[in-house]
């Protein structure tokens, strides 16, 4: 009976089916895992005030924070700390507080075995500063000061710091636009200006007119400066005004500059609705805002639009190279030795290590061919690199050969299975072989290069290895596209979400504030990944569908 099963092939069937099963639920489990660890950390969480007492002392302290993770010591590490059998036998339990307040004690996070623990109390009035430097700042608001004289203390101080926090948000938001916009588009137009005359310099054409030009062009936009300089000096003075006084668990007075905090809450305080808002706000901030806080902090906007624009790029260049190498061995090459050797080598490129491509792309496409251009096209410039330096180009010809294979592959396999009637009816009905191939055999082969270019796009997404070579940097001062002509800056170098996570997680000098980053960060890759895989997808079913009848 078992025999007959066996043979049937019903248990082989079931054993793919379990194998399937089990990958779909580690996938899942591991979204699930990284989604939980990762949007959590945007949740407004409780923060408790502590009084505990060190061993080996009397005294007792006094700290506030969030009580981010707890875990029972290992019996050794126990011992060695010097607990008693009792002790280890009722268990050591250890809690990790991230207690902030980085510039008065030096530390962000810090263990507090729970045997030491006096007391936790969860005050209303506690309060939590999101600042741009430093860190969070917990501890209790005391009093609003103006020019350095306090205006308002006690209970009323909170409502006034709603009010001036946001007058001083909307003078950040004017500085940093005057800064990154305004100010930047002149200092580049001002490069450019400079190049321009060294550029008339080196052909001999700087004649009095062409100087008078210049100079002029460069009286009005230093003219537009110092109007800029002067407003931004007026913001400057706004926005140093007001500060507020606060004090830290153990009683310490400190007074922080308003311009240095970025949002101000009392969690305790917080019912579920306002904590909703909050975290939206905050999750919000995480994909529209720059980084800060060595990236442990803020955004990952620059590195979300860099990922995509290098993809897009590379799709565009990747598609035309990959479709006509695989039409011309398939439809033009004799099928011989030499092309059976081409697909071996094509196939084999595929499985070449990807930091190969970008030690390649590092030698060839910016010191051979970047020098190259530099030389002939900007030669104002040098000895300062313009297209000889890693950059968004070089980036996207790097990942376009790495995954130039696998376009190949894709559109061979889908030019052989369009059946070679369809080839001879087309050239019966007076069509060239050209003719052909551009009005019938390419659009049915359309939806397997979809297929390919879905495959490249996934596998470039995420690749780091080669980046790290040819372009990608820790943080961008300037996206690659903006409002400058020519708008389009691929000599520019850019942020990339797998680069982010890498320096994140191993680069960080404070690894447990980048841990939660590290895992909402990854997330946030995945799910672009699957955006533009989904738009490829959509792609290619409304193509197969299109030519299903066709096919018929």
């Amino acid at each position: 009976m078992i025999k007959d099963w066996f043979k049937s092939g019903a248990p082989w069937v079931w054993l793919n089916a379990a194998a399937v099963s089990l990958s779909l639920i580690m996938v899942f489990g591991l979204l699930l895992l990284i989604a939980v660890r990762g949007l959590g950390h945007y949740w407004p969480a409780q923060v408790a005030a502590i009084e505990y007492q060190q061993k080996g002392s009397e005294q007792v302290l006094d700290t506030a924070g969030e009580m981010v993770e707890q875990q029972v010591l290992k019996p050794e590490i126990a011992i060695a700390a010097g607990y008693s059998a009792e002790q280890i036998a009722a268990g050591v339990t250890q809690h990790l507080i991230k207690t902030g307040n980085r510039d008065i004690s030096g530390l962000d996070f810090r263990w507090i075995l729970d045997k030491d623990i006096k007391q936790t109390a969860y005050p209303e009035n506690l309060m939590v500063l999101e600042r741009r430097e430093w860190g969070n700042f917990y501890g209790y608001l005391h009093a609003i000061k103006e020019n350095g004289e306090i205006v308002v203390q006690g209970d009323q101080a909170w409502t006034e710091l709603e009010e001036r926090m946001q007058r001083t948000l909307e003078i950040f938001a004017q500085i940093e636009d005057i800064e990154k916009d305004d100010i930047g588009r002149i200092n580049y137009q001002l490069e450019r200006l400079r190049l321009k005359q060294r550029k008339l310099e080196l052909q001999n054409k700087l004649d009095a007119q062409a100087k008078q030009n210049i100079k002029a062009k460069k009286i009005a936009f230093e003219k537009d400066y110092k109007a800029l300089q002067a407003d931004l000096a007026a913001l400057y003075q706004n926005i140093r005004r007001d500060s507020l006084v606060a004090k830290t668990a153990n009683g310490q007075q400190v007074e922080i500059a308003l311009e240095k905090v970025v949002r101000f809450y009392q969690p305790n305080a917080m019912n579920v609705i306002q904590k909703t808002a909050h975290y939206f706000s905050k999750v919000w901030e995480f994909l529209s805002a720059d980084p800060r806080e060595a990236n442990t902090e803020g955004g990952v906007f620059p590195a979300i639009f860099g990922t995509v624009m290098m993809v897009m790029i590379m799709a565009v260049i990747v598609t035309p190279f990959g479709v006509i190498a695989a039409v011309y061995m398939r439809e033009y090459a004799k099928q011989g030795l030499m092309t059976r050797i081409i697909r071996i080598a094509v196939n084999n490129l595929a499985g070449v290590p990807s930091i190969v491509y970008g030690i390649f792309g590092l030698g060839f496409f910016v010191y051979i061919l970047g020098g190259n251009i530099d030389a002939l096209f900007f030669p104002e410039a040098l000895p300062a690199p313009t297209y000889g330096t890693p950059g968004m180009m070089w980036a996207s010809l790097t990942l376009a050969l790495l995954t130039l294979p696998v376009v190949i592959v894709s559109t061979e396999e889908g030019l052989s299975r369009i059946p070679k009637s369809i080839r001879e009816g087309s050239l019966a009905l007076g069509a060239t072989k050209a003719e052909t191939l551009w009005r019938t055999v390419l659009p049915m082969a359309s939806p397997a290069m979809m297929t390919g270019l879905i495959l490249a796009v996934a596998r470039a997404a995420g690749e780091v290895a080669p980046l790290m070579l040819v372009g990608v940097v820790k943080l961008a001062p300037t996206l690659p596209l903006d409002g400058n002509f020519p708008f389009m800056h691929l000599d520019r170098k850019f942020m990339h979400l797998g680069f982010h996570i890498y320096d994140v997680g191993f680069q960080s000098p404070n690894v447990e504030a980048a841990r939660p980053l590290v895992y909402a960060t990854s997330l946030l890759l995945v799910m672009v990944i699957i955006s533009l895989n989904l738009f490829a997808v959509g792609i290619r079913n409304h193509l197969r569908e299109k030519f299903r009848a066709l096919e018929n």
